[in-house]
């Protein structure tokens, strides 16, 4: 169970880091006044951020990969 909740949320990051969404900002109010940021501001941040851990990422699929030959190879 716990492997299959890894293994999920491996591939939903890398959904994430290799996409390439254009993502706009939405509309901004006048005169400087920033409103709190909204869920969906909070996700795009959340998959830009994404791809500056590219390498981070990559590392972490090669770690799963060598767990799942240890521990499912028996």
């Amino acid at each position: 169970m716990i492997s299959d909740l890894i293994l999920f949320g491996t591939l939903m990051v890398n959904a994430g880091a290799v996409l390439n969404f254009k993502l706009r900002k939405g509309k901004e109010e006048a005169f400087g006044a920033s409103l709190e940021p909204s869920a969906g501001d909070k996700v795009r941040e959340f998959l830009l951020s994404l791809r500056y851990f590219r390498i981070f990422i990559a590392l972490w699929n090669i770690f799963v990969m060598f767990l799942m030959i240890v521990f499912f190879s028996h």
